[in-house]
């Protein structure tokens, strides 16, 4: 399993943890959507965590 791979199966369980904490919701979208907002996240979104701004 790549680190790519594990961190988008971890985005599906903490998208199913958090619908279930909330007693409400679909986790179709977070399921389906997690390869998709890896890619996002990681390719094309320029993020600094030393200057959040």
């Amino acid at each position: 399993m790549t680190v790519e791979q594990r961190a988008v199966d971890t985005i599906r369980v903490l998208s199913m943890d958090a619908i279930q904490k909330a007693n409400s919701g679909h986790p179709g979208m977070p399921m389906g959507m997690a390869d998709i907002g890896f890619v996002i996240w990681s390719k094309f979104l320029n993020v600094d965590p030393a200057a959040p701004t």
